[in-house]
């Protein structure tokens, strides 16, 4: 007797951390947006942070490369200034800014992206838990420190005062040619330790503070509201951009070693940097620069956020049409 040898189809039932919102296909995420819009928003949220503030940012690794190959009296902001105006000009403000329109967008793009898609799977329900805004953070800034690394060491290089490269092409063709690729990254895991102490603090501060003002007033327009993301991500930034100085000051040395006078590391030993700047500058060395820095990610933040939280709203606005 002939029997019907077809398999039978059953339905099977996704695994329990199958998570479908989080795919990359055309449906949308939490928030109401895909993933490519929230890489949009970041990247242009990136992007006009860190064009907007770039001055301020040169004025900080002048500051934090005085004392790398001897002892010197601290650098005021003002005098600063003053130098780079009177012996460069006003351009001399924005030497490698465009080592940072390459870095910046691509950068900022994975930044948010994984950021609001780590918070997704983390929160599990819970979307004001802080150590979940923290630990997202973490995870983002390690993504995307990998990809904005390069382009921060060929920026800082050509910041510095007689920097003895042109422009980004010839500084990455010279630094590959006479210190090997591996020059690029010297500096990342210091990276990675300043940022993602510097991250947590500013994401959970920023999430935590947007809520309290959200709460003070939930009834605000759009307008006030991107006051209120400017607002809760200036002070996010300050705070974390204090505390974080020191390793940032140790990346400035370990970026700008053997250029323009800086000292040459045998390893990129933190231990070694902190106690090489410490020898010579004191521990007030560990804090040069730390005035530019908090002057430069109070608004910065303030720009990124408030800008991406308004690319976010278009794209909301766009998908809901």
């Amino acid at each position: 007797m002939a029997t019907d040898a077809s398999p039978q189809l059953r339905s099977v039932p996704p695994p329990s951390d199958f998570h479908p919102e989080i795919s990359l296909s055309r449906t949308p995420t939490h928030d109401g947006l895909h993933f490519w819009q929230f890489m949009i928003a970041g990247s242009i949220a990136g992007t006009v942070e860190h064009m907007a503030m770039f001055p301020l940012d040169t004025l900080k690794t002048r500051m934090q490369a005085l004392g790398a190959s001897c002892s010197v009296q601290p650098v005021s902001v003002r005098q600063a200034l003053g130098s780079i105006l009177k012996l460069e000009g006003p351009p001399g403000l924005y030497r490698g800014i465009a080592a940072m329109g390459l870095g910046a967008g691509p950068a900022h793009a994975v930044y948010f992206s994984v950021y609001e898609l780590s918070k997704q799977v983390l929160s599990r329900g819970d979307p004001n838990n802080s150590i979940v805004h923290a630990a997202s953070g973490v995870v983002a800034t390690v993504t995307s420190d990998a990809v904005f690394t390069p382009m921060d060491m060929v920026k800082q290089r050509l910041q510095l005062k007689n920097s003895p490269y042109k422009g980004v092409a010839e500084c990455v063709r010279r630094v590959v040619m006479e210190e090997g690729i591996g020059a690029f990254y010297a500096s990342f895991r210091t990276t990675v330790i300043m940022n993602a102490p510097f991250t947590a603090v500013h994401f959970a501060t920023y999430e935590a503070a947007k809520r309290e003002l959200m709460e003070v007033s939930p009834d605000t327009a759009n307008d006030e509201r991107l006051v209120i993301h400017a607002t809760a991500g200036a002070g996010a930034g300050a705070l974390a951009a204090a505390l974080t100085t020191p390793l940032d000051v140790v990346k400035t040395q370990l970026q700008c070693q053997g250029v323009c006078g800086c000292d040459k590391f045998s390893s990129s030993s933190i231990g070694n940097v902190i106690e090489t700047i410490v020898k010579k500058d004191g521990y007030r060395g560990l804090m040069r620069g730390w005035i530019p820095r908090t002057l430069f990610h109070a608004p910065a933040a303030a720009i990124c956020w408030s800008t991406y939280e308004a690319s976010k709203s278009f794209f909301q606005q766009l998908n809901s049409r």
